[in-house]
């Protein structure tokens, strides 16, 4: 057996395989089909400073090796998720990392400066991929200044691992990921969905109740692996892949590029335990290779 064991700042991960933010609740869903205690970690599903309803149903439509979504971020708040999910969760022997959203930066640190306070929680994951409300709304992680906002307002008063996700829907992820870089972010993850569209003819009305959506799955994995692959030249931070990662190829492909870490999302939607699939399929890939560590594969793409 291979040693999986891997390292973001000083987040401890006992592999490189996580799982994506909205794709896999709370862990707690996925208890009775997936040895939560064997995966590297698992991102819960968005978390914001007060209660947001989401937008307007249909949120959800299936495209060509992917979907769209726009779901909107529902969650009943930091002080619910404090009060009523953290002990419940706690004690899930892995990584348990909140993925954190606002539409202030304000928002943002108040946010992570209470999850701050929980100590079995060692990361977030920040979303700047939401709307500036202050700026007419456009994403936080669509330019320099926005993102390094963000960072700069949740360095202040966050003090554990700081991940920052980022948007593929830029014209210089690598600009973006070494602003976040200089603002103390500890680790860059990428990338967040593609904005796309469905049309229903009949109707001749888009699919999804707000027009636009994010598309993920498979589609999207070619983009995602270059993203990263830049991004791990540009920075000294690690970074976390995702983006249509399905199997354990997908994922050594990832590693291969420069990714520490992977994040699998829509494929826990196809299969609920892909995950520990694609855990096992990268230690045998390992062992036929004759690797000891994961290490020995992680940034050795000869491009």
């Amino acid at each position: 057996m291979a040693e999986l064991n891997v390292k973001i700042n000083d987040l401890e991960l006992k592999n490189p395989v996580l799982t994506a933010s909205g794709t896999f609740g709370y862990g707690l869903e996925f208890a009775d089909l997936v040895p939560l205690h064997r995966l590297g970690g698992i991102i819960v599903k968005g978390t914001t400073l007060h209660p947001r309803q989401g937008n307007d149903y249909p949120r959800m439509a299936e495209t060509a090796q992917g979907m769209l979504n726009c779901v909107g971020l529902q969650n009943k708040g930091v002080d619910y998720f404090c009060e009523h999910i953290y002990p419940q969760i706690k004690d899930i022997d892995t990584n348990m990392i909140v993925n954190v959203s606002g539409s202030t930066p304000d928002d943002y640190a108040e946010c992570a400066a209470r999850i701050d306070a929980l100590d079995r929680i060692p990361a977030i994951e920040l979303n700047i991929s939401c709307p500036n409300v202050k700026q007419g709304g456009m994403a936080f992680g669509v330019t320099v200044e926005g993102a390094s906002s963000v960072v700069r307002a949740v360095r202040r008063r966050y003090h554990r691992t700081l991940i920052v996700k980022l948007s593929p829907n830029v014209t210089d992820v690598c600009e973006i990921a070494r602003a976040c870089e200089a603002e103390g972010a500890d680790s860059v993850s990428l990338i967040n969905t593609l904005m796309g569209m469905a049309i229903d003819i009949e109707r001749r009305r888009p699919l999804l109740s707000i027009g636009t959506g994010g598309l993920s799955g498979p589609a999207v994995k070619p983009v995602a692996l270059r993203m990263v692959w830049q991004v791990a030249r540009a920075v000294s931070i690690p970074v976390v892949g995702l983006g249509g990662i399905s199997t354990a190829t997908d994922a050594i492909e990832f590693l291969m590029a420069g990714a520490t870490a992977i994040e699998i999302g829509t494929a826990n939607f196809i299969d609920p335990t892909v995950t520990i699939k694609v855990i096992d399929g990268i230690n045998a890939w390992l062992d036929s290779h004759g690797c000891q560590s994961v290490h020995e594969i992680i940034g050795t793409l000869q491009a």
